[in-house]
């Protein structure tokens, strides 16, 4: 892994991580808190799962601390520092549930589906029935071990057609502004990001009401949900 991008003048205070909290206690979360370990050993590794089994499973085993609450519930809580960098291992947009979370202490939020319309935007669109839309520039089973270079694909050895986080933030579609937290990758098939994206991505959002999509994405994967929000005096718009 390139940490080229990761010395920058945004991350310089706060990479290598000091601090980094897995969310999932499941495979992925184990697979990702292993190799956490192995890269950066002199950073505190911990998880949160709300799977008591689980959590001290893992926490026994790689001697690392650990959290029983749900993943959502546990970052809301805490309000993530800047330098506390967050491995999202669960089925769940981690920065979209957060940011309603948060939007729902000074406004009122609607969860509202993607539109069709960003398809033609996407590689590989595909929308699920919760409203959520994913998309890859991948159309195979990416290898476990990819590092994901900055120029190429791991997989195929020819040249990656962009980075899908740019593409997320190019999307259009009527009525909505789009609000996208790239996902760094930390280790071979192990991506997150710290405490200080998810705060910009908020600050964006809640500068002004209205209705947003809102991306996670790394430079080849990445997933989108939409959400409207208004002040609670404003009150929302009326279903179509």
């Amino acid at each position: 892994m390139s940490s080229h991008g990761l010395a920058s003048n945004f991350f310089r205070d706060i990479f290598p991580p000091r601090r980094i909290r897995v969310l999932g206690a499941g495979r992925f979360g184990r697979l990702a808190a292993e190799r956490l370990k192995r890269r950066f050993p002199e950073a505190l590794v911990s998880i949160t799962d709300r799977d008591a089994a689980r959590v001290d499973e893992i926490t026994r085993i790689l001697g690392i601390p650990g959290e029983v609450e749900e993943c959502i519930q546990n970052i809301s809580r805490i309000e993530p520092p800047d330098d506390l960098w967050l491995i999202p291992a669960v089925p769940v947009h981690v920065g979209f549930e957060w940011a309603i979370n948060e939007l729902n202490r000074v406004g009122e939020v609607r969860r509202l589906p993607v539109p069709g319309e960003v398809d033609s935007h996407l590689p590989n669109p595909i929308h699920v029935p919760s409203g959520t839309v994913y998309a890859s520039f991948a159309t195979f089973v990416c290898p476990d071990y990819c590092s994901e270079p900055e120029e190429i694909c791991t997989h195929t050895g020819k040249e990656r057609p962009g980075n899908l986080y740019e593409v997320f933030g190019g999307v259009l579609a009527s009525g909505f502004d789009a609000a996208v937290l790239r996902s760094w990758q930390l280790a071979p098939g192990v991506g997150g990001y710290p405490g200080r994206s998810l705060h910009q991505l908020l600050a964006g959002v809640i500068s002004k009401p209205g209705a947003y999509l809102v991306a996670t994405s790394c430079r080849c994967h990445g997933v989108m949900d939409a959400l409207e929000w208004r002040a609670k005096e404003t009150g929302l718009r009326s279903e179509d």
